[in-house]
């Protein structure tokens, strides 16, 4: 199994960059993670888009998505469109009118429905494609949201927190993975004074606190911008956890 990283930006894109988006291949299967802007044009780089098995979201905020809309455009207006089939797309509850809404501010309700075949997967669920197990785990977040893990057939695993806060969820949802995706945004960690249900980020130090009671062999930042201080945040991750640390770049790749 093979992590590519397309866009680890947060909301707004890392310069030559794209917002959050995967692929994962696993035998003759490729999936697409989450698909944010300039997510599309980096797919494109790779692998021929109609060669993607399907897609699967992580949540429903527009650096994870957007990119699902020049996406539909090539399946329903490219060359592509006369083949008729439609890509597979697991998302939260909620998608399908959430589609609609977004692609209907400028009339067109139906644009995403048209290129894809949408299933809104249950919270908390498990998956097969090809031969990856798929389990979604809730993480707590502004929306709904869930790290996704991964399980090849031997049983090595990689897990992609999406956002969230970091406690106990994504450390349950990570343990023993061979290779933790960790959202890193916040420069600090966020004051004792924000409540805890106002907290949807977390810190690249915080990430190594959840790599390191996770137990995983290998922990990779995400969703942290080029306007940061990327030697601190290694260093900050690196001072919670000892297992080797990196910090995630279009076109990183890794294999367990």
């Amino acid at each position: 199994m093979r992590l590519t990283v397309l866009g680890k930006s947060p909301a707004w894109e890392d310069a030559g960059g794209a917002c959050s988006s995967y692929l994962v291949e696993a035998g003759s299967l490729r999936l697409l993670i989450d698909c944010g802007n300039g997510a599309f044009a980096q797919l494109r780089e790779h692998v021929d888009y109609t060669a993607i098995d399907a897609v699967l979201i992580s949540h429903l905020h527009a650096d994870h998505v957007l990119d699902l809309i020049p996406y539909a455009y090539a399946l329903t207006l490219g060359p592509a469109a006369a083949a008729g089939a439609k890509l597979p797309l697991l998302c939260p509850p909620g998608s399908v009118d959430f589609f609609r809404r977004i692609v209907g501010a400028w009339g067109d309700e139906d644009l995403i429905g048209a290129a894809f075949e949408i299933e809104e997967y249950a919270v908390a669920s498990s998956h097969r494609l090809g031969e990856l197990a798929i389990d979604l785990h809730p993480v707590p977040h502004f929306t709904l949201t869930h790290a996704i893990a991964l399980t090849a057939p031997g049983g090595d695993r990689i897990v992609y927190g999406a956002d969230c806060r970091s406690g106990p969820e994504l450390i349950a949802a990570s343990r023993g993975a061979e290779l933790l995706l960790a959202e890193a945004t916040l420069p600090e960690p966020e004051s004792d004074s924000v409540p805890l249900a106002e907290r949807g980020h977390m810190s690249a130090l915080e990430a190594g606190a959840v790599a390191r009671a996770a137990g995983v062999g290998r922990l990779v930042l995400v969703h942290l911008s080029d306007e940061l201080d990327q030697a601190k945040a290694l260093a900050d991750a690196e001072a919670e956890f000892e297992g080797p640390v990196e910090i995630a770049c279009p076109g990183s790749s890794w294999q367990v």
